[in-house]
């Protein structure tokens, strides 16, 4: 398998563009489209969807897709297994939730790549939970928790939560002061498919957590849009405590029902099934869990 035609392949599908690709690799849109053309000959399959304006994988191009960025990885790794040991080669993709990656994370990206200087980073940005194997990361992190899904999963902590509400919105409805005012009460409702499920809100009852309905004005899918509509005096959120201290200590938001929270959302890195990660995978991997440790509980 010719590697440097592989190398043209994944840039081109990560790029969804022959010239583009071509640039970065040094290479003509022309040169490019050919290298893409003699690994679909080699294997006997088309890889690519080509018309004037787009290039989008076919099916058997995303299944090729994630098998090629795992030989292209164990190669770049297998090729700087003799160099100094601090030496990280190659290239990273992270899945990070936003608030996260803009407050914590790509802040002190600069100095870990400084470190390692022949290291590549993707850092993609969401919600949403990503499939990690079909999108092709490396390595994820997820809050809440987690599905049975046999994917390599490391807990590094746990976010306590907080109940939070705008002046404006507590001018407006007053100040609940136990769990039956919340019949008076709207919350933000949270929901990244809208698949229009019902509004709760979660609290501990001594023994176990519990939901009570409620009713909601407004829904979000981002945790920026969930904020923002609490900031906005839309509702009550439930939040977790490290992601409102700067809201609370200006006065924008105010703690409500603080004996009635929501459960600790857990904090996790994960990667693919039980295979070995890359040397370049652990490293970040330990270095996220160092600065989220100040974050987490």
């Amino acid at each position: 398998m010719d590697l440097d035609a592989l190398r043209v392949f994944l840039k081109v599908a990560e790029l969804g563009n022959f010239t583009r690709a071509g640039e970065h690799l040094g290479l003509s849109k022309a040169r490019a489209s050919i290298r893409v053309q003699e690994l679909e000959a080699a294997i006997g399959s088309r890889l690519l969807h080509r018309s004037t304006r787009t290039v989008r994988l076919t099916t058997d191009g995303e299944q090729f897709l994630v098998r090629a960025r795992r030989l292209v990885a164990d190669a770049d790794e297998l090729a700087a297994m003799f160099s100094a040991p601090s030496a990280l080669r190659g290239r990273v993709r992270l899945d990070l939730p936003i608030q996260f990656a803009r407050n914590v994370i790509i802040p002190r990206l600069p100095e870990f790549l400084a470190a390692h200087p022949q290291l590549e980073m993707l850092v993609s940005t969401t919600d949403r939970f990503v499939d990690l194997l079909r999108e092709g990361f490396d390595c994820v992190m997820r809050v809440g928790a987690l599905s049975d899904s046999g994917l390599v999963a490391k807990r590094i902590g746990v976010m306590d939560m907080m109940n939070c509400a705008s002046p404006r919105y507590l001018e407006k409805y007053g100040t609940p002061q136990s769990l039956g005012d919340l019949a008076q009460h709207l919350v933000v409702h949270y929901s990244l498919s809208f698949a229009g499920e019902t509004p709760t809100f979660e609290y501990f009852d001594g023994t176990s957590y519990r939901d009570v309905e409620m009713r909601s004005a407004v829904t979000v899918n981002s945790t920026d849009g969930y904020h923002a509509a609490c900031l906005a005096g839309l509702g009550i959120i439930q939040a977790p405590r490290s992601g409102m201290a700067a809201s609370i200590a200006s006065g924008s938001l105010v703690e409500v029902l603080p004996e009635l929270r929501a459960a600790p959302l857990p904090v996790s890195l994960v990667q693919g099934h039980s295979r070995q990660a890359r040397a370049p995978v652990r490293a970040v991997m330990a270095w996220l869990t160092q600065i989220m440790k100040p974050h987490l509980s």
